[in-house]
C-alpha cells in the first residue's frame, strides 16, 4: 500500500517503533506526523537496541526520514538520533518540515512548573516541555524551524515570546547554532510527501503515543497535547484524507499506561508485577513503571472505530506465555447498564465495572521456542495462543494480520 497510517490503539507503549521497521523494510520514506521527544519508540535488530524520540524509528530500516509540520521538535534529540543513523550506515537523507515548532528550554521550565501547580491531580507528564510548545504554536507565538534561518525575526520572535510568559529566554545564540546545522534538512516536508505518493511510492506515517492519550479523544486530561489518532497524519503532514490506503492499529496483548489517569482493568496484585518485570514494562523516554491491566474492548472498540482501523497488529504475545488463565473484558457494567464500546471519559470510566472472560493460557516459552515459532508461522503457535488471537479478532472485528513475538525484529508471525 503507497500511504500507511500507524496508529496506537491503547495508552501508547503498544510497539509502534518496531511495526513501522517492519512495514518500512520496502518503504521509501517514513514521516513522523504529530508528537515530540515526549514519545519513545525502540527497534531491537541483531541485538542492538536501538532508541528514538523525534525522528520516526522506521528509518532504521532504511526508509528515508521526515519530521513533519504536526511534531514538536526537540533539535538536540534530532541531531542525537541523526548520528544514530550515521552509525548504523545509512546516508543522512532526511527532512523536516519549516513549519515545525521548536520546544526550548523555557518551554520545559513551564511543563514542570505547571505540574507542580497541579499538586495532587498532576497529569505525570514526561516534562518534555511538549504541552508549553503546543499552546505558544497555538496562541501563534511559537519559534518554527525556518525562524533559526533568520536571525533578526529570530530574536523579534524571542522577545515576544518572554514577555508572553514574563521568564527569560535562555541560550538564543545556541539556537542560531541549530539553525546552522539544521538548514541543509529544511524543505517543505508536505510537498515532497505529496509529491511521493504521487509518484507511487510507498510512504508510512507513524504515529507517536496512542488513542486514549488523544488531547480530543483520550482520557482527558490525562492525555498527551496532540491528537493522536490516523486522522492527525492528515493534518500533521498536510495530505488529504482520501490518499491514506490503510490504517494499521497497533496493540499490545494485554494493556498498560504511564503516568496517572482511569485504568478499569488495571492489575495490582503479583501478577501485575510479574507481567510488568517479563514485558520490561519501563517507559522508553523516563524509565518510569507502567501500570499493568487486562486487554479492555470496550476502549479498544472506540480506539478502532475513530481511526477507521484496516488491520491490527498485535505486539508482546510472548510476554503473556506460562500463564494458567488470560482475562479480556469485553464490556462494562456502568451504572446498571452494558457497554460494549467506551468512549474515554474520565467520569463514566471511574464508574465501569469490567466484565471479563477468562481463557486458557499456554506453557512457558523460551526465547528460542518463539524464534522457533516465527520461522514456522500461524500453525506453530500454540493452540490456546490462536485462540486468544482469534477470539480479540471477534470481539474487536478486525482482522490481526501481524503478531509480535518477542522484542527483535525477526520475532513475528504473519496470519
Amino acid at each position: 500500500m503507497p500511504a500507511t497510517i500507524i496508529t496506537g490503539l491503547q495508552w501508547g507503549d503498544e510497539g509502534k517503533g518496531k511495526i513501522s521497521y517492519l512495514l518500512c523494510r520496502d518503504a521509501d520514506c517514513v514521516v513522523r506526523f504529530q508528537g515530540g521527544a515526549n514519545a519513545g519508540h525502540t527497534v531491537i535488530v541483531s541485538g542492538k537496541k536501538l532508541k528514538f524520540n523525534m525522528i520516526p524509528a522506521g528509518s532504521a530500516a532504511g526508509a528515508m526520514p521526515c519530521i513533519a509540520s504536526g511534531t514538536v521538535v526537540d533539535l538536540d534529540e534530532v541531531f542525537e538520533e541523526l548520528d544514530l543513523l550515521r552509525s548504523l550506515g545509512f546516508e543522512t537523507k532526511f527532512m523536516i518540515s519549516r513549519a515545525a515548532n521548536i520546544v526550548l528550554p523555557i518551554h520545559k521550565k513551564l511543563d514542570a512548573m505547571i505540574e507542580e501547580l497541579r499538586g495532587g491531580r498532576a497529569v505525570g507528564t514526561t516534562r518534555r516541555g511538549i504541552g508549553p510548545t503546543y499552546s505558544d504554536k497555538a496562541l501563534r507565538a511559537g519559534i518554527r524551524i525556518e525562524d533559526l534561518l533568520d536571525r533578526n525575526a529570530l530574536m523579534d520572535k524571542l522577545e515576544i515570546l518572554k514577555k508572553v510568559h514574563d521568564l527569560e529566554i535562555e541560550n538564543s545564540d545556541k539556537l542560531i547554532e541549530y539553525g546552522n546545522r539544521i538548514k541543509p534538512y529544511v524543505g517543505d516536508v508536505e510537498l515532497f510527501v505529496n509529491n511521493l505518493l504521487d509518484e507511487g511510492k510507498k510512504v508510512i506515517f507513524e504515529g507517536a503515543q496512542g488513542t486514549l492519550l488523544d488531547i480530543d479523544h483520550g482520557t482527558y486530561p490525562y492525555v498527551t497535547s496532540s491528537n493522536t489518532i490516523a486522522g492527525a497524519a492528515c493534518t500533521g503532514c498536510g495530505i488529504g484524507p482520501t490518499r491514506i490506503d490503510e490504517v494499521v492499529g497497533v496493540m499490545k496483548a494485554y494493556s498498560t499506561r504511564v503516568g496517572a489517569g482511569v485504568f478499569p482493568t488495571e492489575l495490582f496484585n503479583e501478577l501485575g508485577e510479574r507481567i510488568r518485570e517479563i514485558g520490561q514494562e519501563f517507559g522508553t523516554t523516563t524509565g518510569r513503571p507502567r501500570r499493568v491491566g487486562w486487554l479492555d474492548m470496550p476502549l479498544l472498540r472506540y480506539a478502532v472505530r475513530i481511526s477507521d482501523v484496516t488491520w491490527i497488529a498485535l505486539t508482546k504475545l510472548d510476554v503473556l506465555s506460562g500463564l494458567d488463565k488470560i482475562k479480556i473484558c469485553t464490556e462494562y457494567d456502568l451504572r446498571g447498564k452494558t457497554v460494549e464500546i467506551a468512549p474515554p471519559s474520565v467520569k463514566l470510566l471511574r464508574d465501569a465495572k469490567p466484565t471479563y472472560i477468562e481463557l486458557d493460557g499456554w506453557g512457558k516459552m523460551t526465547k528460542e521456542d518463539w524464534k522457533a515459532v516465527s520461522e514456522r508461522g500461524w500453525d506453530a503457535l500454540p493452540d490456546e495462543a490462536k485462540t486468544y488471537i482469534e477470539t480479540i479478532e471477534k470481539l474487536v472485528n478486525k482482522p490481526i494480520k501481524l503478531v509480535s513475538v518477542g522484542a527483535e525484529a525477526g520475532l513475528e508471525v504473519m496470519k
